[in-house]
């Protein structure tokens, strides 16, 4: 049964592998966010009530 070989499926697995380990990361990083991140105020807002209108 020509499935049970590992050669050609090994090669392929480890080769694939390689791709993802040092060709792809590289590329996703270079990525620029088009936003900085900033700091949040520490303070809570003071959550006002809602009135619901019951009819």
């Amino acid at each position: 049964m020509p499935q049970l070989d590992p050669a050609p499926w090994f090669f392929m697995f480890i080769f694939s592998w390689l791709v993802f380990l040092i060709m792809i990361p590289p590329k996703v990083l270079n990525f620029v966010f088009p936003n900085e991140p900033s700091t949040q105020s520490t303070e809570k807002p003071k959550p006002t009530t809602w009135l619901w209108p019951w009819h």
